[in-house]
């Protein structure tokens, strides 16, 4: 079977809502990836755009500056590397140096060039579901539909189906009622063959989860709950703040569906 993947969030940022201006000096990017390594890390996301709540919009020369700089100094490093962008100019620039993953929250459809990009390059993407809340079918339909689509036109550019991933896209366009629903189901993008990321890292999800009014930092042991559940769903991957935690959480939930699988196995020779 194979093992839940950890991405770990390295946001190279002065406003991320978590951790804006912790790791936005090349120096402080190389410590915080090198942490994550020794911690279980299988790929680093690097971001250099806020999506917080009321951010605002940076041009691609200030995201290119941020950006490209922490990619060539963590390309000496043994992991796999991935750039939370919608810009075919970036995701260019980063598939140049060696990032083999395109982080996209608009699912190529902000602008569809990243799709060709990503296929020149023989490289895998993510396509989350996005939008602007503003829907006349129910969530799930409304989702299943996008994300289809956008990962049929994928295809189309040549991007093989295992290199690309479906994420739900919580956090983004949906109300907490709606985010619920589509953690409960699931098992219904699991259904559809891509491969499934799960982001729910520190987000409003899990502020509500709780139930407290506690800082994103103090979030992570509900967040670890989610990667259990999502695991347990059938989700390949998961998007976290805190590594160590998450692929610690991963490991034995792999391990228990690893040994439930056998014994299903035995239980249909016997």
């Amino acid at each position: 079977m194979a093992r839940t993947k950890i991405m770990g969030i390295l946001n190279v940022t002065p406003d991320s809502f978590s951790d804006g201006g912790q790791y936005d000096t090349v120096e402080n990017a190389i410590k915080r990836a090198e942490a994550m390594i020794s911690e279980g890390v299988d790929i680093i996301d690097i971001g250099g755009i806020s999506t917080r709540p009321g951010f605002k919009e940076i041009s691609i020369e200030e995201e290119m500056n941020r950006v490209v700089p922490v990619v060539k100094a963590l390309s000496r490093l043994d992991v796999v590397l991935s750039v939370d962008t919608y810009r075919s100019e970036i995701a260019e620039a980063v598939m140049q140096l060696g990032v083999e993953i395109i982080n996209d929250q608009w699912a190529g459809s902000y602008d569809e060039r990243i799709l060709d990009i990503v296929a020149k390059y023989d490289g895998e993407i993510v396509l989350m579901h996005n939008g602007d809340g503003n829907r006349n079918i129910p969530v799930m339909e409304e989702m299943l539909l996008y994300l289809l689509k956008q990962a049929n036109k994928a295809e189309m550019k040549g991007i093989s189906k295992d290199k690309i991933w479906i994420d739900p896209g919580i956090g983004f366009a949906k109300t907490r009622e709606e985010e619920r629903e589509v953690m409960s189901r699931l098992d219904e993008l699991v259904a559809t063959d891509y491969p499934v990321l799960l982001a729910t890292s520190r987000k409003r999800f899990i502020k509500e989860m709780i139930g407290e009014e506690k800082p994103p930092t103090e979030r992570d042991e509900a967040t670890a709950a989610t990667t259990a559940y999502g695991i347990m769903k059938g989700v390949k991957a998961v998007r976290v703040h805190n590594v160590q935690l998450n692929a610690r959480i991963s490991q034995g939930m792999d391990y228990l569906k690893e040994n439930e699988d056998e014994r299903h196995n035995i239980s249909e020779w016997s």
